[in-house]
């Protein structure tokens, strides 16, 4: 709809699109004014109703676009309208999708995993109180694809999940790697018996073949072979653990998401430096926060340490979880490496020794796994 000469300030123009949302037919309106946007969605008689009240007291044009035809109907100042229409030479497909619907790497139809798992129903739908664990299997997979293309196909044949707990992201990746990149094989590391168990009945279900889960913690997980190593919500120092195991192993790519910061904050609470930001940390929240991203900042130094690019950013939404941080280090080039160690590891190393300093930190769980604590 357009010419509008209605009472609703800076609206210009009016697009209805019939579409499907949770699989009901619906009427999506998109309020177009001078500087923005406006959507909203209606059922079908809402919708036709509204339509006809902006006809009648609005817009001066309308376009109706149908699969095979066109009709264009307007309205003269003395109110009359005047209806046209135009054949179309070839059929148009008919698109229901909605608007601001995603596509998703990670399907929930026919997905065996996912229904095992208790996420979607029999048909494929995701069941309501499992739509934000859904949108992070799918913002992790978003996140991670790029940064495994980053690679030769066929460098990522070795991937193991530290703490995969159900398997919610481990089946993912498999899935995704399947699907979108070379095969690869995949292990899931976890230490309750009763979640292995289960993991490994739901990868046989699936067809999953190269996908596995084994009984164990990340300290004690033996594999040396690793090309991706990914840790997700691996509590405090276990994550420092499984970079560990990455570093041990040369892994390619390392991505962590980590939780519970509390070395680093018992660290700064129990030395009480004072410096430039103690009137903040006086806070127990602020001080949370800082231990958070001094931690995770000192592990990105030593992954920098041992050759690694390192890139810190968000993992979803801190709506759906807190725990919303990836820290993730992909291997450098040979040359580039050689560049790291003959002209950075110096400078990392002051780094972490003056950031310990500042902050009143005795010692990093990563730096003394490394051994970096004995290097100054």
């Amino acid at each position: 709809m357009g010419n509008y000469k209605g009472k609703e300030e800076n609206l210009k123009q009016l697009y209805v699109k019939k579409t499907i949302i949770k699989r009901k037919e619906m009427l999506a309106f998109n309020f177009r004014y001078q500087t923005r946007d406006v959507f909203k969605n209606y059922n079908i008689e809402e919708g036709i109703a509204l339509m006809k009240k902006y006809l009648n007291e609005g817009f001066r044009i309308a376009t109706l676009f149908i699969i095979d035809e066109e009709f264009v109907i307007e309205t003269n100042k003395e109110g009359a309208f005047r209806l046209r229409s135009k054949k179309m030479t070839e059929k148009r497909e008919a698109d229901l999708a909605h608007d601001k619907e995603k596509k998703r790497l990670i399907l929930a139809q026919d997905n065996v995993y996912l229904h095992q798992l208790g996420l979607t129903d029999d048909k494929g739908t995701v069941f309501k109180n499992a739509q934000d664990k859904y949108k992070q299997i799918n913002q992790y997979i978003e996140l991670l694809g790029p940064l495994i293309k980053e690679f030769t196909v066929g460098t990522i044949k070795n991937v193991v999940d530290m703490g995969s707990g159900k398997g919610y992201l481990t089946f993912a990746l498999y899935d995704y790697l399947l699907n979108h990149l070379k095969k690869a094989n995949v292990v899931g590391v976890e230490f309750r018996k009763d979640m292995v168990d289960l993991c490994n009945n739901i990868a046989v279900k699936a067809g999953f073949d190269q996908l596995s889960f084994v009984e164990g913690t990340i300290d004690n997980y033996g594999q040396k072979d690793i090309n991706l190593l990914v840790a997700l919500h691996a509590c405090d120092t276990a994550t420092d653990d499984a970079i560990f195991k990455g570093i041990q192993a040369n892994a390619e790519l390392i991505v962590v998401a980590p939780c519970c910061h509390k070395q680093i904050r018992r660290e700064i609470e129990k030395h009480k430096v004072k410096n430039e930001v103690s009137f903040l940390t006086r806070y127990g929240i602020f001080l949370e926060r800082q231990a958070e991203m001094v931690t995770d900042g000192l592990r990105a130094l030593i992954l920098e340490y041992y050759g690694y690019r390192t890139k810190v950013f968000e993992f979803i939404s801190d709506a759906h979880t807190p725990k919303n941080v990836l820290v993730v280090g992909m291997k450098r080039a040979e040359s580039l490496k050689q560049k790291v160690e003959i002209e950075r590891r110096e400078e990392i190393l002051q780094k972490i020794i003056a950031t310990k300093a500042y902050f009143g930190i005795g010692y990093h769980h990563l730096e003394r796994l490394t051994g970096l604590d004995k290097v100054n």
